[in-house]
């Protein structure tokens, strides 16, 4: 398994990587890094300021929610097999948790230097610390006006603290899922289980894939640097010091072992301070003796081969499954990502666009609206908007733009098949024209619309546009309005 992952992360490594190129400009003539970002540091801590709080709540939470459900399972072992259950549940499960999240709580980060990496690899994180400890054993490439040796050292810490906090997570995501294979073999001995028990252990599983999830969202969230911190480490990249400091002492490079000395420059060298495909093949010529075109077939081969590792590793994994009918390391249940994500990170705006042919009663009309959706989970959403009446005229020879009305709206989207929703809605529209905001009359002149019909929702991959809505839906109450509308309603929507 271990050779499956290096060669999966040498595959990654050899992927080429635009660089930036050296500027003569990064360097001031008094010998400090010019128009580097005041703020940088301040961003750093206030991320990681939030992420360490952000996870300590939800893993409190988590923890809670767990430890319920495994006083709840005992109490219920107990009811069929009080022996097995003393046996199985030994020591306070209570105090067990609270040894668990007091680890979390109180580590600062202050041993994290003389700790094993372990977890995921950040690449972006580990830029970001090697940046700071190069700035701290270089403090005069900067204005001390605007950053301080002190702040420099103090973000580092906050940096390495949330690092071993992200250790301490993924240890307890490795105790709960021995305590899960404990209580699952608990279960094996058993021919026939009380559904509530079997309830129980499901509901303890889904907790502790959910807390897995969060964990993770946080770590990319980390790991994705903004604007102002991809700009800082562009200046620094110009800095040949920097660049050969990096090759030296970021983690990527301890666990590769690279030669020393700075990486190459212009098209085949890492931009982000990463080792370059060059040094990668002459770290593999110097430890494998091999020279000249054989290295890259070496290379290749060892590839390869760490590929079909990796697909056998994933077979035998998908092989095992577990007594519920699920795999491993993947969830026995159709998991909602939306519990991962706070409460505001659920709503999501869209706006839609309905046009009416004119009629006896109205001019050809647009409507402009705005909503604001509610996941309930990945598919089912349900929310409100509104939306203003624009008049055309009653033709393309009689065009006059007026304000001929409003509406106000609720909605809600249920996953039918695929990307295909039953849709319904409730509405208030006001059909009279429109000059000020005083025209508008009270909601008893405003006529109901109850809406029923189909949507389908396209996913856009864009960085603004998330997805596009095309509507059909039926007006029962335009049966009953005075003027009367149209019965059937098309609309074209995008959600951000």
């Amino acid at each position: 398994m271990k050779n499956a992952l290096s060669g999966i992360i040498l595959l990654l490594y050899l992927i080429p990587l635009v660089s930036f190129s050296q500027d003569d400009d990064a360097v001031s003539p008094t010998g400090k890094i010019a128009a580097f970002p005041s703020k940088f540091l301040s961003r750093i801590d206030n991320r990681t300021s939030d992420l360490d709080k952000q996870l300590t709540d939800q893993t409190e939470k988590y923890l809670a929610r767990m430890r319920k459900q495994e006083e709840r399972f005992k109490k219920k072992l107990s009811r069929i097999d009080t022996t097995a259950a003393n046996n199985f549940f030994t020591g306070d499960i209570r105090q067990q948790y609270a040894a668990k999240l007091q680890q979390l709580r109180s580590d600062t980060g202050v041993a994290a230097r003389r700790r094993v990496p372990s977890g995921d690899y950040l690449p972006n994180v580990d830029s970001l610390q090697t940046s700071l400890s190069f700035l701290k054993k270089y403090p005069g490439l900067l204005d001390a006006s605007k950053v301080q040796a002190a702040d420099v050292q103090s973000s580092l810490d906050k940096l390495q603290g949330m690092q071993a906090k992200f250790q301490d997570a993924d240890q307890l995501s490795q105790f709960l899922q021995q305590r899960k294979q404990q209580i699952q073999t608990c279960l094996s001995h058993y021919t026939q289980v009380p559904a509530g028990i079997t309830n129980t252990f499901n509901g303890y599983k889904q907790q502790l894939f959910y807390y897995s999830q969060q964990v993770q969202l946080y770590k990319d969230m980390l790991n994705d640097p903004d604007k102002m911190m991809k700009t800082a480490l562009q200046y620094l990249n110009k800095v040949p010091a920097f660049t050969s400091f990096m090759s030296k002492n970021s983690m990527l490079a301890s666990l590769f072992n690279l030669p020393g000395g700075p990486p190459a420059t212009g098209a085949g060298a890492v931009g982000q301070g990463m080792p370059s495909r060059d040094q990668v093949l002459a770290a593999f010529q110097g430890q494998s003796g091999v020279s000249g075109p054989n290295v890259q077939s070496l290379v290749q081969g060892n590839v390869s081969s760490a590929a079909d590792q990796a697909g056998q590793l994933q077979d035998k994994i998908t092989s095992m499954g577990n007594p519920a009918g699920g795999d491993v390391d993947m969830p026995d249940f159709t998991p909602n990502m939306q519990k991962t994500r706070s409460f505001f990170k659920r709503f999501e705006w869209g706006t839609n666009l309905q046009t009416v042919q004119s009629t006896n009663f109205f001019p050809a009309t647009s409507d402009l609206g705005l909503s604001l959706g509610y996941k309930l989970d990945d598919h089912n959403r349900v929310g409100i908007g509104a939306s203003y009446k624009i008049g055309w005229g009653q033709d393309i020879s009689h065009i006059h733009v007026t304000g001929q009305g409003a509406s106000i709206r609720s909605f809600a989207d249920f996953l039918i098949k695929k990307n295909i929703y039953a849709s319904g809605g409730f509405e208030y529209n006001y059909q009279q024209p429109v000059t000020s905001l005083t025209h508008f009359a009270p909601l008893r002149d405003w006529q109901p619309s109850a809406l029923f019909g189909v949507s389908r929702i396209v996913p856009m991959k864009t960085k603004l546009v998330k997805s596009m809505k095309v509507q059909f839906l039926w007006d029962a109450l335009s049966y009953q309005q005075i003027p009367k509308a149209p019965a059937f309603k098309f609309r074209v929507g995008y959600g951000f």
